[in-house]
């Protein structure tokens, strides 16, 4: 058993869904926890991806039914843990001539509906789209699909309250903060932390060190470690566009392409349409990735040759692009590469250096339930599992119930905006009224930044969710980055800074 006087029981490097999740375990089972995170909560792979908490239907072609099953379980267990920034989503998968048969979609979707032990979400149907009005935008020679299951989920927020929940139990989440050194001394760690806004060095201490930086998991065995030799992912290059809506409805579309990959057109923040995603092997900084005009064109085209209006790269009002971190399985192919993760323990003699390559964010709480049991079998056992039944922070009403506490929300705040109510609820559950407090109308929110941001939730994301800068706000903690002008955005990133120069210590996210 290593020093029990470290600093730390465990230290988590990386502030992603992965690092999150798991300092919440470890710290709700009695250990005491550090996590540091170079940047903002979510601003690699946990704020990129498709907003999905799915299964992963075409993972069943690569036959990871393991994967699939402990997904498609996974998907009401979080609902039910954050029924504010997860919902139901319906998807229907048009088939088109060419494409995978109708035999293999009905078969894959059987065992789709039946691996997960669904309760709440609703079954498979067949549609006929001449008749059904999620035929309407499609291409007239389309006739039939099929409608499934899965949720949708705010992504970075998931990881946001995560972390709040684990500070909230005890745990130090330290955002900017970059782990720039790890050695074994006296069989505990030694861990550097460079805070990269104040360019100071401090040194703790743990007992066990888990490495979950996701793209950059290597870089830290390269890096602070120094083993020059490590190379266990293979980074694949993630990109989506934006367009205003193209369609009325509130369901999904899942499209088939020649390439036999698929893309995702998701309505988003009412107004817009989410396409996505590409699939391309990636080298160099993951912190660099960029949507390069060619993805945006297959993107386009992909969409296009389904909807009865062209999808163009002039509609395109915001992308993104990002890299997932693989683990590097030998596939020949970044879309045949395994979506499964793996925790792996560094050899070296002395206390333990956990690694976790891959994985992905409807498996976040499986993963850290199964890192656990790893950090179990090295530490002194505190607790067994517990999170599978305790809501996220703002969740805890009815999985169901989200219109009920937009009503709730409504009538103890009868001459806010609907539409403010609304939003807030979607962000923040039952903690709104901690944002909104005594407010009668909207100008005692405070300052007015665009659209619908005020002073009140500002300050709540600065005080409670270690937001430093604009960014932050508008395209992790929410997407109004869509509405505001880049005018709006500047005058807010100054505001913020100005906050942070009068009050140091804002943005600690005390509980």
């Amino acid at each position: 058993m290593t020093d029990p006087s470290a600093d730390f029981d465990v230290f988590i490097i990386g502030g992603g869904i992965n690092g999150a999740g798991i300092a919440r375990d470890a710290v709700g089972r009695g250990y005491s926890v550090g996590l540091c995170e170079m940047n903002d909560l979510a601003s690699g792979t946990s704020s990129w991806s498709t907003k999905l908490i799915h299964g992963g239907l075409r993972y069943l072609e690569h036959y990871e039914f393991r994967l699939v099953r402990e997904a498609l379980l996974e998907r009401e267990v979080l609902w039910r843990a954050a029924p504010h920034i997860i919902w139901p989503l319906r998807f229907v998968l048009p088939h088109s001539r060419g494409m995978r048969p109708k035999w293999l979609l009905r078969l894959g979707l059987v065992l789709y509906d039946n691996l997960g032990g669904r309760q709440q979400l609703p079954g498979t149907r067949t549609l006929n789209l001449r008749k059904d009005p999620a035929g309407t935008p499609l291409r007239d020679d389309l006739v039939t699909a099929f409608e499934y299951s899965d949720c949708w989920v705010q992504d970075a927020r998931l990881t946001v309250l995560n972390a709040r929940d684990a500070a909230d139990r005890g745990a130090a989440i330290m955002v900017r903060t970059a782990c720039v050194g790890l050695a074994r001394e006296g069989g505990r760690w030694t861990i550097r932390l460079r805070d990269r806004e104040a360019g100071s060095d401090r040194t703790v201490t743990a007992r066990l060190v888990v490495n979950a930086a996701g793209p950059w998991v290597d870089g830290v065995l390269r890096g602070p470690l120094g083993r020059n030799d490590a190379h266990n992912v293979r980074l694949v290059q993630g990109s989506h566009i934006v367009v205003p809506r193209l369609f009325d409805h509130d369901r999904c579309y899942i499209f088939q392409n020649p390439d036999q990959r698929i893309i995702f057109a998701i309505p988003y923040e009412q107004d817009f349409t989410l396409i996505g995603t590409t699939d391309q092997e990636y080298t160099g900084d993951p912190g660099a990735a960029h949507i390069s005009a060619a993805e945006i064109a297959y993107l386009c085209e992909a969409a296009g040759a389904y909807f009865k209006a062209p999808v163009r790269p002039d509609q395109v009002v915001w992308s993104y692009s990002g890299v997932r971190p693989l683990f590097d399985d030998g596939a020949g192919k970044a879309q045949e590469a395994t979506r499964d993760y793996v925790l792996k323990a560094d050899p070296g003699a002395g206390p333990a250096l956990l690694n976790i390559f891959g994985g992905k964010i409807t498996t976040y709480r499986r993963l850290a339930e199964s890192m656990l049991s790893e950090i179990e079998a090295r530490l002194d056992k505190r607790g067994g599992p517990w999170t599978r039944e305790q809501p996220l922070p703002g969740g805890a009403f009815p999985m169901d119930g989200f219109e009920a506490l937009v009503l709730a929300l409504s009538g103890a705040y009868p001459d806010l905006p609907e539409t403010l109510v609304r939003r807030l609820a979607r962000n923040y559950g039952t903690m709104t009224p901690g944002i909104l407090r005594q407010a009668r109308v909207v100008e005692d929110l405070g300052r007015w930044f665009g659209a619908d941001l005020y002073e009140a939730e500002v300050r709540h994301l600065i005080d409670r969710e270690w937001a430093r800068t604009a960014e932050d706000v508008l395209w992790r903690r929410s997407k109004l980055g869509l509405r505001l002008s880049s005018g709006q955005a500047a005058a807010l990133d100054d505001w913020m800074r100005q906050m942070r120069q009068s009050d140091p210590a804002g943005g600690a996210a005390a509980p």
